[in-house]
């Protein structure tokens, strides 16, 4: 039985500075996992930290719990100019994916948000929550255990849902309906679909399709996941969510990548890599114990 001086101990970790980033992740997620109001006070209580990386995934844990305490603290998030984009659009996918509606009025606000990660998420999250409410019930459970920013599309043929994922002309959360089903879909041919996603105009988009071919650990999706990666001209958030992808499919040919970029200029995607590598290691066998469900890290 997990004590409350355990759970204590697993906070401190989380929050202490001096620890390798990938020990304070396996922190993170061991809270997320064993849930209850401890976690989510040890977890809400990082946000002051230095590191983009760390609080957009304090943000995705807070918002796979579905724990409606976390509620404020997600939304004090969203509204803090000073913190990082990417810790801003995971907070308010983190409110969309609790399900709560009574955050409606302040998502529809951030809607409108200059930061247009930000605003597209929230956007997201809106359509997600009138979703619940048209339909009285979560989707059905994904095969990868996530909640997801949207429902998967019914339409099961690959070719269709590729068409519907690369179409620029439609809403962003018809084309991430279309993005889940491939996903849970699965085999070659959904993943090089998703892949072509990496070409989409949407920053934010493309960070989804990074996390998925991350969740769906096929290393057909590897050249592109490293191109992207290498991509000086990608965003940040882009190129950190293709590292952990890299890191998730954990297979020789993204070692040396992973390697490479794990002294980037960016430190959203250098400690990406520094935390890709340990995910690596864990896959291949180390000795490292990940929190179930470490190796589908968001953004």
């Amino acid at each position: 039985m997990v004590t409350e001086e355990d759970v204590a101990a697993i906070g401190r970790t989380l929050l202490d500075e001096a620890q390798p980033l990938p020990a304070r992740f396996r922190a993170l997620f061991t809270l997320r996992n064993l849930g209850g109001p401890a976690a989510v006070d040890w977890i809400s209580r990082a946000f002051g930290d230095g590191s983009a990386l760390l609080k957009h995934e304090l943000a995705y844990c807070l918002g796979q719990m579905q724990d409606e305490a976390a509620i404020p603290v997600l939304v004090r998030v969203l509204q803090d100019a000073r913190q990082e984009p990417m810790v801003r659009h995971e907070a308010g996918e983190a409110l969309g994916a609790i399900g709560n509606p009574e955050v409606l009025d302040i998502l529809k606000r951030y809607s409108e948000d200059p930061v247009v990660e930000v605003a597209e998420t929230c956007q997201l999250a809106v359509r997600r929550l009138e979703w619940l409410q048209e339909h009285k019930e979560e989707p059905g459970a994904s095969p990868y255990q996530s909640v997801d920013p949207a429902p998967p599309a019914e339409e099961t043929d690959v070719a269709k849902l590729r068409e519907a994922l690369l179409d620029e002309s439609r809403t962003l959360f018809d084309r991430y309906r279309a993005m889940f089903a491939l996903r849970n879909l699965g085999g070659q041919a959904a993943v090089l679909a998703l892949a072509d996603g990496l070409q989409a105009g949407s920053a934010l988009f493309r960070h989804e399709i990074g996390y998925v071919l991350g969740q769906m650990q096929d290393e057909a999706c590897v050249p592109q996941l490293t191109a992207a990666l290498r991509s000086r001209a990608e965003s940040p958030m882009v190129r950190h969510e293709c590292a952990e992808a890299l890191g998730s499919i954990a297979r020789p040919s993204c070692l040396e990548t992973l390697r490479a970029f794990a002294k980037d200029e960016e430190r959203v995607v250098r400690e990406s890599c520094e935390v890709a590598l340990d995910m690596y290691e864990y896959e291949n066998g180390s000795q490292f114990q990940y929190a179930d469900g470490l190796c589908k890290l968001q953004a």
